[in-house]
């Protein structure tokens, strides 16, 4: 079998390379969602400032399993434990806070970042003194040598910067220059005891030296057994999350993604070399049948059809590992750049993804086969005199089984989205494969419902398109097993492209109106040298024509329950200026209690939590730091800005810079130009300050919702393409094994015009009947989706995308249909058909 499988390949080279593409492809995307989440589970970054430090002591960086979104600093005392561990030859403690050197009044970084540091840090990097000498007392400083340069500083000479939001001035004690692979940010270093007052007193890290002879490993785990679980011990490629905190939060993103998309890509794998092959294996019924006539047994036929596929999916997997690869590396690109993964996690695509990638591959090619190569296997000698009725003859108990499990899933899962799931990330995690299963399903009961849509437009055809029309619904009726091999694959192309599309046009009008509608401020003052001091919204609340100022902070944290931590966003607020920053509606308590160990909640949350006005709300902010605040009133409850309240004055020493970074300004009534004058004048005062409207923090909050939709486009488009080659594949292989059938019909007294005609009226057919079966597809998504979103079976977004989706889907029937008809058919009709 394994000879003559090998034989048969060269003789079928459009059906092989169809067969081919679908598996190569498949192959190609599965193994780029196993690279993708190999680098989630190993979450690794390579040290920057670091590097020089094999063991790295750093904060638990995870509370109750679930990743902290800010940095959780440690306390100096470890330093002293860690450098009594046997092994340690120098315990040197880290910190990092914002420190932006001024030129002019301009932050010489503009808005990206520049830190401060100890100088006893610096060997770390390592950096060098280039020029003058270490800071020796506080008020002196070492800049790094750019920037120095951009400053045109020298040592002896004065710097301004910016720390802790307020303008100081500094004597340039030295020059360091970097060495080493690594670019790490702008650096400015402070004698260590100035450094660590500037960062609040608390260390972020200790890096450890160990001594000579002493291996790595000992030495680590001396260090763990002195921390305890006092702090986490990193070493290798893990030490640089030390220098990223909140990284570990994208973790559970990235994985849930990979295996999400992952797995919705083997089901179409699955369903796209099974429709290749069946297409093949249909078109190979008279081949099957003689065979069968010369003593060939049914196990002999299957064997033979499961070589083929061996053949073709182990050569197809083994060329698909290096562009696998490259589909990972590509994947890993588009969540680097939109800032879902920060740029120094490592991409890993080790030889486990690569391997499972491959074995998924293959057993979904078996598993197709199997499915697509059993009926085929069981033909009888006879149908050789009948294949155009063993064409048609589709129906199967198994098919209908696995017909009805796709579709119950695919509902299933519509069904949980909109009655079970919570508005929240993981919602698009059932909301999208939904779907994708009853594509599947619809796909595989597609011969029976195109034959009797095919009846439904009967009448409309024939008045509008006369012989073509009349030929090509006489095509329909003797070969819907065909037509349905074209409509299968669009169906899937049109009910994926169009359920993702208007899923996330959806997410993105919904979160923009419910932000615009929660922000009251007419302004925001934004902070790019780390934060504003808590001087600064005093002067704006004194600025006349304000009639409400409220500092800004946000981040996540966690409500400790019986049944475990709830992550919860947080936003920290000014206590007078509040209410009319932010639409709040009071029902219990008041917002003007906003001060010191407070909260508010919505009245949804606090019966969620089982607390009210005057009970104190166990909870970790976004650092680990347990706090009971007292709960001081309750707001309305707004399903789309489900965020707790906290005094800004409390909230934001717990997060990365430690100072609020927006300032929301409310202005009276007819004084709105004025106040925007003023506050532009008081913004040009304030160094590194920008003033805009209001619908600026939308904009921004619009951008952390669509952190993940370049990435979720991108693996979209890479199953929609993979749908797309499918139907082309399919299309010009069933064109290009009718060549002898378009023959006949010229020889028969039919002109080239009316044959094109022809397929032109069935490219038609398969476009509606395929636009109809994915658009009931897609609403299984896009329903749901939108009642918990928008409380609306409608989703948001131009019927422009829905065209464009349906019309790209038309360019592709036609393109694949008429353009291999056409060239086919300059050749003489008497040739093609001796050649069939």
């Amino acid at each position: 079998m394994w000879r003559l499988a090998l034989r048969t390949l060269k003789f079928r080279r459009t059906s092989f390379v169809a067969t081919f593409l679908a598996m190569f492809l498949g192959a190609a995307i599965v193994i780029g969602c196993g690279g993708l989440m190999e680098t989630g589970i190993r979450m690794a970054a390579d040290p920057q400032r670091l590097q020089g430090a094999p063991v790295v002591v750093t904060g638990e960086q995870t509370y109750s399993g679930t990743a902290l979104t800010e940095r959780h600093r440690i306390d100096p005392a470890l330093v002293g434990t860690v450098a009594a561990a046997d092994g340690v030859r120098a315990a040197v403690p880290d910190v990092s806070f914002p420190a932006t050197v001024l030129k002019d009044g301009e932050p010489l970084t503009g808005k990206s970042a520049s830190y401060g540091h100890g100088w006893a840090g610096a060997r770390l990097t390592p950096y060098t003194l280039a020029a003058g000498g270490s800071p020796a007392a506080g008020g002196e400083v070492v800049l790094d040598s750019e920037l120095a340069r951009r400053a045109g500083a020298r040592p002896g000479s004065t710097v301004d910067i910016v720390v802790q939001g307020t303008d100081r001035r500094f004597r340039v004690a030295g020059i360091a220059e970097q060495h080493g692979d690594h670019n790490p940010d702008a650096a400015v270093f402070f004698t260590d005891d100035e450094a660590r007052t500037l960062a609040g007193g608390r260390i972020d890290s200790v890096a450890v030296l160990p001594a000579a002879g002493r291996s790595v490993a000992a030495v680590a785990d001396a260090v763990r057994s002195a921390v305890g679980d006092r702090a986490e011990v990193l070493t290798g490629e893990r030490r640089g999350l030390a220098e990223l905190p909140g990284t570990l939060a994208s973790k559970r993103t990235v994985v849930i993604l990979a295996a999400v998309f992952g797995s919705s890509v083997v089901l179409i794998v699955m369903f796209g070399v099974a429709s290749t092959l069946g297409l093949s294996l249909q078109q190979r019924a008279r081949e099957m049948a003689l065979l069968r006539a010369v003593g060939s047994t049914p196990e002999q036929l299957r064997r033979m059809i499961l070589s083929e596929t061996a053949v073709l999916s182990v050569a197809s997997v083994l060329l698909a590992l290096l562009p696998g690869w490259a589909v990972g590396r590509l994947l890993f690109a588009v969540l680097t750049s939109s800032g879902v993964v920060s740029k120094e996690i490592v991409y890993h695509a080790g030889r486990l993804p690569m391997a499972v990638g491959a074995v998924v591959t293959v057993l979904a090619a078996a598993g197709a086969t199997r499915f697509a190569g059993r009926k085929a296997a069981r033909t009888e000698p006879v149908a050789a005199l009948a294949e155009a009725t063993a064409a048609n003859d589709w129906f199967s108990r198994t098919r209908l089984l696995l017909a009805l499990f796709f579709l119950v899933n695919g509902i299933g899962l519509a069904v949980a989205t909109a009655t079970v799931m919570e508005d929240g990330p993981t919602l698009a995690s059932t909301a999208g494969p939904a779907s994708v299963l009853f594509c599947i399903g619809l796909a595989l009961l597609a011969p029976g419902i195109t034959k009797a849509m095919v009846v439904l437009l009967k009448l409309p055809v024939r008045a509008l398109s006369g012989l073509s029309g009349r030929l090509a619904l006489r095509n329909a009726a003797t070969a819907n097993v065909r037509m349905a091999g074209a409509v299968a694959p669009i169906v899937l192309l049109i009910g994926i492209a169009t359920g993702t599309l208007y899923m996330q046009s959806t997410e993105d009008h919904v979160s923009r109106t419910s932000y615009d509608r929660n922000i009251l401020a007419d302004y925001v003052l934004d902070s790019t040298t780390g934060g504003f001091a808590p001087g600064v919204a005093g002067q704006v609340r004194a600025t006349p024509g304000v009639a409400a100022v409220s500092e800004f902070v946000t981040s996540r944290g966690f409500v400790d329950r019986p049944g475990g931590p709830a992550e919860v966003d947080l936003r920290g607020v000014s206590a007078d200026g509040v209410r009319r920053s932010l639409d709040l509606p009071t029902v219990a308590g008041s917002l003007t209690g906003l001060r010191g160990d407070t909260v508010a909640l919505s009245d949804k949350k606090a019966r969620e939590y089982g607390v009210q006005v005057g009970d104190r709300l166990p909870m970790h902010l976004g650092d680990g730091t347990a706090v009971r605040p007292t709960v001081v009133a309750l707001y309305t409850d707004n399903p789309k800005q489900q965020y707790l309240t906290l005094p800004a004055a409390a909230l934001a020493p717990h997060t990365g810079d430690g100072l609020p970074h927006q300032i929301l300004v409310r202005a009276a009534a007819g004084n709105g130009p004025e106040v925007h004058r003023r506050l532009a004048a008081l913004a040009a005062e304030t160094p590194g300050t920008e003033l805009d409207d209001s619908s600026s923090l939308a904009g921004r909050n619009n951008q952390i919702q669509q952190i993940l939709v370049s990435a979720n486009y991108t693996i979209v488009a890479m199953i929609v393409g993979y749908a797309a080659i499918t139907v082309v594949n399919t299309l010009v292989a069933v064109t290009r094994k009718r060549r002898a059938e378009f023959g006949l019909q010229r020889l028969t007294g039919a002109t080239r015009a009316q044959v094109i005609g022809m397929l032109t009226v069935e490219g038609v057919l398969i476009a509606v009947i395929a636009t109809v079966l994915g658009t009931i597809a897609s609403a299984t998504t896009i329903v749901p989706y939108s009642l918990v979103k928008s409380g609306s079976y409608l989703p948001s977004g131009s019927v422009g995308t829905y065209l464009a989706i349906v019309g790209g889907s038309l360019a592709l029937v036609f393109g694949a249909t008429l353009l291999p008809s056409w060239r086919g058919m300059r050749s003489p009709a008497v040739d093609t058909v001796k050649a069939a």
